[in-house]
């Protein structure tokens, strides 16, 4: 009888931590498909707002999951902080706070995922703005690893033309490099790293065959790049375009002048 009882103790103890067990996987189960849900609610609210130029509104809604380790969060995180530095209302101090911040968040995005293009991308552009705050030599010292994001992100989305329009800028900036910037670059590397103008009117050619007219800036840099080929012709048609091209964001606008002083300089 002892014995029986004993057992019959046994075997309910053994039922109930069964069912507190599977009572754990149930709600367990439950707040994973909730934290799914909910991140992609808040990639989605982020995403519009993103679309409707609502920087401020969207670094809020983001910096509250700052510590999530969602590499789509992540990147998005660490692209509104750099679209808030860029503000003309940013103060000096916000703009080199929020840029380191925004280096920090695309460097978690990648190390929660690092086949994650965008936020190749995003880290490459977050370290490159870093440079501005750090001088010259920490630029031109980034400059191999930030084309290295830059390629590697292409290569996980070839038809993000962004991405190649960035590899553009790259080129672009190292073949109207000075020469005082150039020796600091032969300090720096062995090999230091060189480009023409022909091979950043290719990748913005690229970029715009990815997405014809996706970008402002990628028409003014093709303008650009003909003017420094001395093809006033082909100049005259990318700089008309970007100059025509609608004003949503501050960095249109600032496209839109650029473009416009360019045309009556010619």
């Amino acid at each position: 009888q002892v014995l029986r009882k004993s057992l019959q103790r046994g075997v309910a103890l053994a039922t109930g931590s069964f069912l507190v067990y599977e009572a754990h996987k149930l709600i367990s189960g439950f707040a994973e498909v909730h934290a799914s849900f909910k991140v992609e609610e808040v990639i989605e609210q982020a995403d519009y707002l993103y679309g409707s130029g609502e920087t401020e509104k969207l670094y809020r809604l983001l910096v509250q999951h700052k510590n999530s380790d969602d590499a789509e969060l992540l990147w998005r995180l660490a692209r509104a902080s750099r679209d808030l530095a860029q503000l003309s209302s940013t103060s000096a101090e916000e703009k080199r706070q929020l840029t380191y911040e925004s280096l920090e968040y695309a460097k978690k995005a990648l190390e929660k995922n690092e086949s994650n293009s965008a936020a190749h991308k995003w880290y490459g552009i977050c370290l490159s703005d870093v440079g501005d705050f750090e001088g010259i030599k920490t630029k031109i010292g980034n400059a191999i690893v930030i084309k290295e994001h830059f390629q590697r992100a292409s290569e996980l989305n070839p038809k993000d033309a962004t991405t190649i329009h960035l590899i553009g800028i790259w080129c672009y900036s190292f073949a109207e490099m000075p020469w005082y910037q150039r020796k600091i670059a032969s300090a720096l590397f062995a090999t230091p790293p060189t480009s023409t103008f022909q091979e950043a009117l290719h990748y913005f050619h690229m970029a715009e065959e990815a997405d014809p007219n996706f970008y402002s800036k990628n028409l003014l840099f093709l303008g650009k790049t003909y003017l420094k080929l001395n093809n006033k012709k082909m100049a005259l048609l990318w700089l008309s375009k970007a100059k025509e091209y609608p004003a949503h964001t501050e960095e249109d606008k600032q496209v839109q002048k650029e473009a416009l002083e360019l045309l009556n300089s010619i």
